[in-house]
């Protein structure tokens, strides 16, 4: 009796170890099998939602610094649908592309492909607060084609511009902050993966463009280099050289119809983006440079070259002038010196590199029937204008008024075909409308997303008009969470400034239409924040204003008074004439304009105005 038990009892012993064994095994092999919503990159079948775009792709640039991963893209905007191609030169178990707000790997919208050592799978995922990557519940990015070629491998795939999902990057005009990395090891679960344990990389750029075909060139056109003359590259991470070029000695007046950007081959991935600046007629001749932009012992006369007539990034294709219309170069009223300047972006600390890149002009001595223009809008370079300490979002807005378009356009207005939005370091965003009869007509230009690191001159999908009388804002969102003391407007980088440089036609006497602050009502602040705080032995007036803002004590109440005063408080207005002097008239203690907000719409269905903040429970796969 008791060996029958003592069988029974191994028998059961027996079944419960074998039974556990085989429970193990399956979880093992599920863990190893994809999920259920990734696609198995070798059961891929070629059957796309809808056509697929000619190919090549429109527009491309290499992400890393070593020119290994391209991306290139085409837009339908009959779709509202994006499709992307990523060529990876070396691949080894996968690779992440994804975009997040300014390029942080947390709280991302990720496309991955990995491998489990068997098998590879493609998948919309998406990263959470510490970079935990899951698999997203809803797929948008739909993989159309995934295969090897003798330059790499290659994955194509689309997603709509807007996905209703809270967890995907609203694809929109502006800034796209790309990030991507490389897996270096199998996955047996997506889950598996931090993108803070993996080697990644960020890249900016312009992803909607204009979907119109660029215009034919004259027969007549003539090209005009502006290069970097042989430089070596510094072997540091940000580099901006400056170059001053001669224009040809009694250059007649002529049309630039067109430019483009001409690379050092081997340079891509290195150089970041280029201008063009024509230099003040009123300064004369203008030394010979080619350095550092910062360097102190640069000529002085440097500084008065800043009259943009070309302005390229990474990834932006030629820049076309609307044909009736060329942006004049040469001839008596214009300088005969030209600098470029050129960001170079080079983190792997690269050595030895030449470079001799700069911009192609395309211009005709066949005048068109308009000159074009170029209008500086937003604020005033002016410390009276700050930005308090620890602000995780400030807003500034400088004002065009109606007074000075009324004053300076023709009765037909002027036509915007294009603009570059400019900011410094603590720069977020930049919004330029335009506001008719006190309500806002449309947007000119917006980029939630905007880094100062990436500026370019941005072709509008559709000309603005802007007539006598209009009004037109810009406002830029400041970020200063990592400052202790206040952000003053100025020139240096750690300054701020807010400007969009609108392109248009014809050309007008009006070349500068900002604001900032009355100064008799700052120092009323000044007074009364003072007070506020104790302190009775206020120096507002003895002191200049850069001191008293740094005299202040700042906390939130300060802050919000100093935004309530830039809001309400009436402004001087700078609206000034091609030769730098003010149009006739009273322009100090102007009111701001009275606007009815119109414009803040959702744009695309179920729209959440960006990307979250955080990330929603991980789904179950």
């Amino acid at each position: 009796m008791r060996i029958c038990n003592k069988n029974v009892r191994l028998q059961d012993f027996t079944i419960m170890y074998f039974t556990a064994l085989a429970a193990l095994m399956v979880i093992l092999v599920a863990s190893y099998q994809g999920p259920t919503n990734a696609i198995e990159v070798s059961d891929l079948q070629i059957n796309p939602s809808g056509p697929l775009p000619p190919l090549p792709m429109p527009f491309r640039m290499h992400l890393d610094p070593r020119g290994e991963v391209q991306l290139a893209w085409n837009i339908s905007y009959a779709t509202q649908e994006v499709y992307m191609q990523l060529r990876v030169a070396d691949i080894k178990h996968g690779v992440v592309l994804g975009m997040s707000d300014r390029g942080e790997l947390t709280n991302a919208d990720l496309a991955v492909l990995w491998d489990s050592g068997t098998n590879s799978f493609f998948g919309d995922a998406w990263s959470d607060s510490e970079g935990h990557v899951s698999l997203d519940s809803q797929q948008d990015y739909e993989l159309l084609e995934a295969k090897h070629k003798p330059d790499g491998f290659y994955l194509l795939f689309k997603r709509p511009f807007s996905t209703c999902d809270p967890r995907d990057y609203l694809i929109e005009e502006g800034t796209v902050h790309f990030i991507y990395g490389f897996l270096e090891e199998p996955l047996a679960s997506l889950e598996q993966l931090n993108l803070s344990l993996i080697h990644t990389g960020v890249q900016t750029v312009l992803m909607l463009r204009p979907d119109t075909l660029p215009p034919t060139l004259p027969p007549d056109v003539r090209m005009l280099d502006v290069l970097s003359p042989n430089v070596i590259i510094p072997n540091q991470e940000t580099t901006y050289w400056c170059f001053i070029q001669k224009l040809p000695e009694n250059m007649p007046k002529n049309h630039i119809v067109m430019y483009e950007s001409v690379i050092t081959p081997g340079n891509e991935a290195i150089v970041h983006h280029m201008e063009v600046f024509e230099c003040s007629p009123d300064k004369g001749d203008v030394p010979e440079y080619s350095g550092s932009c910062d360097d102190k012992m640069k000529p002085n006369k440097l500084n008065f070259c800043r009259h943009v007539l070309a302005a390229w990034a990474m990834g932006a294709e030629a820049f076309y002038y609307p044909p009736d219309a060329g942006l004049p170069m040469g001839g008596p009223s214009s300088s005969r010196f030209l600098r470029l300047e050129v960001h170079y972006h080079n983190p792997l600390l690269i050595s030895g590199h030449r470079d001799s890149s700069g911009i192609r002009l395309h211009y005709t001595p066949s005048l068109r029937r308009y000159d074009a223009g170029i209008i500086e809008l937003g604020l005033v370079y002016t410390p009276v204008m700050a930005v308090p300490p620890k602000q995780s979002t400030f807003y500034l807005s400088g004002y065009c008024t109606s007074k000075c378009t009324e004053t300076a356009l023709p009765s037909g207005g002027i036509y915007i075909f294009a603009s570059q939005l400019h900011t410094h370091l603590a720069g977020r965003g930049v919004r330029t409308v335009l506001v008719r009869a006190g309500k806002e007509l449309e947007v000119v230009q917006e980029d939630k997303h905007f880094s100062t690191h990436y500026q370019t001159i941005r072709v509008l999908r559709k000309m603005t008009n802007v007539l006598p009388g209009d009004v037109l804002i810009t406002k830029c969102t400041y970020n200063t969470e990592d400052r202790s003391k206040p952000t003053l407007g100025g020139f240096g980088i750690m300054d701020e400034m807010c400007v969009n440089y609108i392109h248009y036609y014809p050309r007008t006497k009006l070349e500068l239409c900002k604001s900032h602050v009355d100064p008799g009502y700052l120092q009323k602040y000044f007074s009364f924040i003072n007070r506020f705080h104790g302190n009775d032995q206020c120096v507002c007036g003895d002191v200049d204003v850069t001191e008293q803002y740094s005299q202040l004590q700042w906390d939130a109440f300060s802050g919000e008074v100093l935004d309530s005063l830039y809001n309400t408080a009436p402004i001087s207005m700078h609206c000034n004439q091609s030769s730098a002097r003010l149009f006739p008239g009273e322009w100090d203690k102007q009111p701001i304009p009275v606007v009815t907000s119109i414009l803040d719409k959702p744009r695309y269905p179920c729209e959440g105005g960006g990307p979250p903040t955080s990330k929603p429970p991980t789904p179950q796969v």
